[in-house]
């Protein structure tokens, strides 16, 4: 009988980069500027870590479809490392490659690591569908933008919810304009000024109703995690031990894109992986139980569906929660505390492990000038693809035993 993930392992060390347009530097740099915080944190040498995940996104960028980068880069003792990819999900995929493989006994210590060097494409935003010489995909989405996609998600959630554009925008400067003022706190985000409500909703319309600061920015980033058992843990004199108490994924089975009930609101793989992740971390009532969270914020629409998908906010009624101020610092389930992808940008492979750094700091009472109040679970949210296909990644941790 499957028993699922909860307190089999911990987390002893993380690391990150500052995030941005980090032209002095290239990938290997990146990553052992993460990795060697997370050595560091976990008071571990580089030879007991017995295996990796190394998430990237874009093989053209990061040099092959392998492990290699990573462990040439950090200079791997010949341990085992696998490449792993999932759309935006890849760095919580690499998470979960090292979580599983330390909870099945197979090692005692591993590592996970996220990486991407978007600003070197020389693109505006993340290279298209199909842009490495695949033919599918154009076929497929030939006038396909995300902005687009995501803009139409934010119509069908008007619509059936019976909520004007302004109201809509209203919300949506919100959400943005919480994460600006969170991420104006933090020294490793991309983007770090205040901005209005007013400057929001006067920035150029991207795809209505998105404006441009309704839509995340493109960095350069990494981000790592290393994973032991709670015996081990203790055995190494952690005291406070931040334990993975859910780790889940659900992929679209395609339903969505045929003729079906789904009319476009919400993400349908989001509404279940939140169901089975509350379930495998014993919570019953999220809203109550959750004390922080980082959400999928690439676009402010994403962000405020996301609230309804995770049953957080009842179905129509995420735009009342934001506008009270329930999702801000000092609300009562703060959100993006960090600054979210609004102020970091979306270094793919990197970000899923980035939200995980931000909910481990925050357990430890190590976030500086943003630091919450005695905060219990934290719950990271990654979505990868479009409203009409995607991937939803869902990870709780909290105090071991708590």
């Amino acid at each position: 009988m499957a028993t699922g993930i909860r307190d089999k392992v911990a987390i002893i060390g993380m690391g990150c980069t500052r995030f941005g347009e980090r032209w002095d530097v290239g990938g290997e740099e990146l990553l052992v500027e993460a990795f060697e915080e997370a050595v560091a944190d976990a008071g571990i040498e580089k030879k007991d870590i017995q295996a990796a995940w190394f998430g990237t996104c874009l093989e053209e960028i990061n040099v092959g479809k392998s492990g290699l980068p990573l462990s040439t880069s950090l200079r791997l003792p010949n341990i085992p490392v696998t490449r792993t990819e999932n759309y935006c999900a890849t760095g919580t995929e690499a998470f979960r490659g090292a979580v599983y493989a330390v909870a099945s006994g197979a090692y005692d210590i591993c590592l996970a690591q996220g990486l991407e060097k978007l600003k070197d494409t020389g693109y505006g935003g993340l290279p298209n569908p199909g842009s490495n010489g695949g033919t599918l995909p154009w076929q497929w989405w030939p006038n396909l933008t995300a902005p687009g996609s995501f803009a139409q998600l934010a119509s069908a959630y008007g619509a059936k919810y019976k909520r004007s554009d302004a109201q809509i925008k209203d919300a949506m400067s919100h959400i943005s304009a919480k994460s600006h003022a969170n991420g104006a706190k933090n020294p490793k985000a991309h983007l770090r000024k205040v901005v209005s409500k007013d400057q929001i909703k006067a920035s150029p319309i991207i795809a209505h109703p998105l404006g441009l600061f309704d839509c995340c920015g493109v960095s350069d980033g990494s981000a790592c995690a290393i994973v032991t058992t709670p015996e081990i843990a203790k055995k190494l004199g952690k005291k406070d031990i931040i334990s993975v108490k859910a780790l889940q994924l659900a992929l679209s089975s395609g339903s969505e894109m045929a003729f079906d009930d789904w009319d476009g609101d919400h993400f349908v793989t989001t509404s279940i992986c939140s169901k089975r992740a509350y379930a495998e971390a014993g919570i019953t009532n999220p809203r109550e139980e959750i004390s922080m969270m980082e959400v999928h914020d690439c676009f402010s629409i994403t962000e405020l569906v996301t609230y309804e998908d995770l049953h957080i906010s009842p179905r129509g009624k995420a735009i009342d929660d934001i506008l009270s101020g329930f999702y801000d610092a000092d609300g009562g389930l703060p959100c993006q505390i960090d600054g979210g992808l609004k102020c970091f940008g979306h270094p793919i492979g990197a970000s899923g492990l980035r939200m995980l750094y931000e909910m481990y700091l925050q357990r430890q009472g190590k976030a500086g000038e943003r630091q919450l109040k005695d905060p219990k679970l934290g719950l990271t949210h990654n979505l990868g693809g479009f409203p009409f296909m995607n991937v939803c990644a869902i990870s709780i941790v909290g105090k071991l035993d708590a």
